[in-house]
């Protein structure tokens, strides 16, 4: 798949982090490992995190379903599907870098908003809009969680990780059905992202085995900080590459 043994331990190294921390506060798994997967080989990108994105779901809803707030994914769904459209076309035409430093942006003003001194309300109309902006960024840069975290940090730990998880899974999905339409799905980035797959089984009972040393009151903490995480390392890898 042209990617030498240290390139795919690195990548794999990557993906488990990710995991274990997706299934502690419910996102991660693309927000650690898509800038490590960008400097081992960007053309990897947004396929094989999406692949693996759209199977991580599974994972964790086999262990846990209870929670799910089916009334905010029935208002965020609709306009994702939108914002998928949105970001095959972005991919196709406007500059990837671009692109990568408005969703930064973004990502970091909105964590800096929330962390203190604003609380998004949790209603349709942000419902929506986390939507169309997670549908976008998520297609054009792999990064399409922290919208709807960033909505949902206030809600209980399991919420937030279930939640996410049907969230991400139909997310992704949408996305590579938008990618295979426009014809940017290779069967090399399927393959590879099919061998990695064991890995996101280790990372998720990792977290499991983890939660119990995180309290419920460092959950909101520890989501915005993957968030502001992954918005600083898009930005910098973005402006520095």
């Amino acid at each position: 798949m042209g990617l030498s043994l240290p390139a795919l331990l690195t990548v794999a190294l990557a993906l488990l982090a990710g995991a274990t921390v997706q299934s502690l506060v419910g996102l991660g798994l693309g927000l650690v490992a898509a800038p490590v997967v960008a400097l081992v080989d960007p053309g990897l990108l947004p396929e094989v995190t999406l692949w693996l994105a759209c199977t991580y779901p599974v994972v964790t809803l086999a262990t846990e379903r209870s929670g799910i707030d089916w009334d905010g994914l029935a208002w965020s769904m609709p306009t994702r599907v939108v914002g998928t459209v949105l970001g095959v076309a972005a991919v196709a035409y406007l500059s990837s870098r671009l692109l990568a430093v408005v969703v930064a942006v973004m990502v970091l003003v909105a964590v800096a908003l929330t962390w203190r001194a604003v609380r998004i309300p949790l209603n349709r109309g942000t419902l929506m809009t986390a939507g169309l902006v997670s549908g976008l960024s998520g297609t054009a840069t792999s990064i399409g969680g922290p919208p709807l975290a960033i909505l949902y940090q206030h809600r209980p730990p399991q919420q937030i990780r279930t939640t996410m998880a049907v969230y991400f899974g139909v997310g992704a999905a949408l996305s590579l059905v938008g990618l295979g339409i426009a014809g940017q799905l290779e069967m090399d980035r399927f393959l590879l992202a099919l061998a990695l797959s064991p890995v996101l089984l280790l990372g998720a009972w990792l977290g499991v085995v983890l939660r119990p040393r995180l309290p419920e009151a460092r959950v909101r903490p520890a989501v915005l900080l993957v968030c502001a995480t992954s918005a600083a390392v898009l930005l910098v890898r973005t402006l520095v590459g």
